[in-house]
């Protein structure tokens, strides 16, 4: 009894602390267990909850090493995009990726009054600003864009439209603001003017290394030009003017378009320029130049030139370029893809020139204000050129007293007296008479045909399955029953400054709308050819269907009037 009662004594009450349930050396529960430091040979026992196995794993360099799985990455990255939250009044709160997806959606000017909402907004702005890849601008002053520039460290193309005049200080903001800038593009309002000069133009592309692209509109106070750069390869200038000196080294220039303006008291020497584009852009691909001072010896220097990879070749508004420039084009490239001419004096003949020396290559031909090509050319052209999918002839068929004559002239109305009659066909204005025209067409790949101001031509049929648009504006003189158009894919028709009769009959022919149009195997003769019958329907013609075997219900074409 004592014993007992002295062991619920004061020493008694105290119990005996419980050791760890988990080894001391390694960390692994001790029911089981071997320490692998007391046995040289220990015996690996596995643990007996998943639970165990994340904690013991967790001691384990090796394991705790090795990166996660992609997929668990990506997820834990999801939840984290997904934890940052915007709120806004009332403990409403929108992820931050769902308002940069509206915010994106707003103009630099707006984007920046966004900013000054909240501090959630502000974050949201900054970083559009930072992932901004392309901007297109408009520009009133030039503070403004300086602001909007110290934003967007990774901006690559750019595109600002002028509103007030522009000059070097427009240069040296984007070249200091936009350090991997690749394409620049600057576009005139109606009333801005631009005053960079070839000097300035020239020093801010020798500057940026990283441009690619340069497109600049109302160049002309430029003077003279003087680029150098080696990874400029798109280089546009609009409404050149007496360009006095032409000096470019661009090795990787791919396209260059001039366009000039056309003043009386142009002095751009043109021979020149064509001789150092020769020396120091020999990979030029793609020419285009447009000036009234193109004749038949800038011609020639360009043919000196001699650009091995070129593919696209436009020389417009050329009227002193003639036949004898085709023969120059066709003795040094003979792999062109697309030539335009329009505006040139040439011919029938050097149409036939084309023909012969690009039948395999030439997809696109241009030969719009070309006086001097009759209907015979056009169909020259499409007979001899199997690969071409655009043909432009607009205002190539004129008639010279298109203006003077009306169709209605020749019509005599039922109560005019024979005297009026008489009168009228001894009138000098009934006299006139204009050059009849018949264009017959049959292409197997002709896409796009362009007939605008073809006054002259009285005729057309045209079998063009894969035509897909036909402009007819301004054919005033086409005759409605002489029009046939054998174009089952025929999608846009323009006949706008046409006669109503001539609208009437494309719409008849295109659309489908008057019962006159019907299958022309819905009706056939009899046996002894007293009568015409209807054939069955098992007879006629079947419609097209597709792989699956459904009907195929061809897209109606759009006739545009304005």
């Amino acid at each position: 009894m004592l014993s007992s009662s002295s062991a619920d004594g004061p020493l008694g009450a105290r119990r005996k602390k419980r050791g760890s349930y988990n080894c001391g050396r390694c960390g692994l529960p001790k029911k089981g267990h071997v320490c692998r430091s007391s046995s040289p040979a220990p015996v690996p026992v596995p643990p007996r909850s998943d639970h165990r196995l994340r904690r013991a794993l967790s001691f384990e360099e090796e394991v705790a090493e090795t990166p996660l799985p992609f997929a668990q990455a990506l997820e834990s990255a999801v939840e984290e995009e997904e934890e940052e939250v915007v709120e806004f009044g009332g403990g409403a709160a929108v992820p931050m990726t769902c308002l940069a997806m509206v915010l994106r959606r707003l103009t630099p000017k707006e984007l920046m009054g966004a900013a000054m909402v909240c501090r959630g907004w502000r974050e949201c702005v900054r970083r559009i600003w930072i992932s901004a890849d392309e901007i297109r601008i408009r520009v009133s002053q030039i503070r403004f864009v300086g602001s909007v520039f110290q934003r967007c460290s990774g901006l690559s193309r750019l595109s600002l439209i002028m509103e007030s005049d522009a000059d070097s200080t427009v240069l040296a903001c984007v070249a200091f603001s936009c350090p991997n800038l690749e394409c620049l593009e600057i576009s005139l309002a109606k009333n801005a003017v631009n005053r960079i000069t070839g000097d300035e133009l020239g020093r801010f592309v020798a500057e940026k290394r990283s441009l690619s692209v340069l497109k600049v509109e109302g160049c002309n106070n430029l003077g003279f030009l003087n680029l150098s750069s080696c990874s400029l390869s798109t280089l546009w200038l609009s409404d050149l003017s007496s360009i006095s000196k032409t000096a470019a080294y661009c090795p990787n220039l791919k396209e260059l378009s001039l366009d000039f303006a056309q003043q009386r008291n142009d002095s751009t020497d043109l021979v020149s320029m064509m001789d150092s584009l020769g020396c120091g852009c020999p990979s030029l691909r793609n020419i285009h130049i447009a000036s009234t001072r193109l004749c038949n010896d800038v011609v020639r220097a360009l043919a000196d030139a001699n650009f091995r990879g070129l593919r696209m070749l436009s020389l417009v508004l050329g009227s002193r370029v003639t036949d004898a420039s085709v023969a120059a084009i066709i003795s040094c490239y003979t792999n062109l893809e697309l030539l335009d001419l329009s505006g040139s004096s040439i011919s029938d003949n050097g149409v036939g020139m084309i023909c012969n020396a690009f039948a395999r290559t030439l997809s696109r031909l241009l030969l719009a204000l070309c006086p001097n090509i009759t209907s015979s050319g056009i169909q020259l052209a499409t007979a001899q050129l199997p690969h071409l999918v655009l043909l432009d002839c607009g205002m190539s068929i004129c008639d010279s007293n298109s203006k003077a004559h009306d169709p209605k002239d020749n019509m005599v109305q039922i109560n005019e007296r024979p005297e009026e009659v008489k009168k009228h066909q001894h009138s000098p204005a009934k006299r006139l008479r204009f050059t009849r025209h018949k264009l017959i067409i049959k292409h197997e790949h002709l896409r796009k045909l362009s007939l605008w101001g073809c006054s002259g031509l009285d005729a057309l049929y045209l079998n063009c399955p894969e035509l897909d648009d036909l402009n007819l504006n301004l054919c005033i003189n086409l005759h409605p029953e002489r029009l046939l158009l054998q174009c089952p894919t025929l999608k846009n028709v323009h006949a706008s400054g046409c006669h109503d009769m001539l609208i009437g009959a494309i719409k008849n022919q295109v659309l489908n709308e008057f019962s006159s149009v019907e299958n022309q195997f819905s009706l056939k003769r009899s046996a002894d050819g007293s009568k015409r019958v209807h054939v069955p329907r098992f007879l006629s013609q079947a419609p097209c269907e597709d792989e699956k075997g459904k009907k195929m219900r061809p897209r109606p074409c759009i006739v545009h009037l304005n």
